[in-house]
């Protein structure tokens, strides 16, 4: 069930992830949505790993704004490469 939460949180984090830093991305809405799938589980992983965040058991807050940030972070460092 964790990576399922994780892909439906990372959809809704992407699309928070490109409000919160609006610009011109190649690709659209797909990839928005797929930068905010990886940047979910990444952030998510590295929240387990060091022990910010537990399994995701459900929809709460803390694992949502793990999401978003992972989002975030994913998109600017995809922003970083593709300029390159």
């Amino acid at each position: 069930m964790g990576i399922i939460a994780w892909i439906i949180f990372g959809l809704i984090a992407g699309v928070i992830a490109k409000f919160i830093m609006p610009g011109r991305d190649g690709g659209g809405f797909i990839l928005t949505c797929i930068l905010g799938v990886v940047g979910a589980v990444v952030g998510g992983w590295l929240a387990t790993m060091f022990g910010i965040g537990g399994d995701v058991t459900g929809f709460n807050l803390q694992s949502f704004l793990v999401a978003v940030v992972g989002a975030i972070v994913v998109l600017a460092i995809f922003r970083l490469v593709s300029r390159r």
